[in-house]
């Protein structure tokens, strides 16, 4: 099954999260098929880019996001 879901980057205690497209058997931090945006919780206020239309694509080829992807993508505007 393919998830869209969270990759966790940054440096320890200051994390930063890109949106990508991946197995769900990969680890969190693994191989992704394809990076929908970006998610900055740190900043103030909070940075969150996504290409909507990419992501609109994935669904539709049957990509599973997961809850926490899910409330970004409707803060997005999805």
């Amino acid at each position: 099954m393919v998830k869209i879901r969270l990759k966790r980057m940054g440096a320890k205690k200051a994390p930063f999260y890109r949106i990508v497209v991946a197995d769900a058997r990969t680890p969190r931090d693994g191989a992704v098929l394809a990076e929908l945006g970006v998610y900055d919780p740190t900043k103030n206020p909070t940075l969150l880019r996504v290409n909507t239309d990419d992501a609109k694509q994935w669904i539709a080829k049957g990509a599973q996001p997961t809850q926490t992807v899910n409330s970004l993508l409707k803060k997005a505007g999805m």
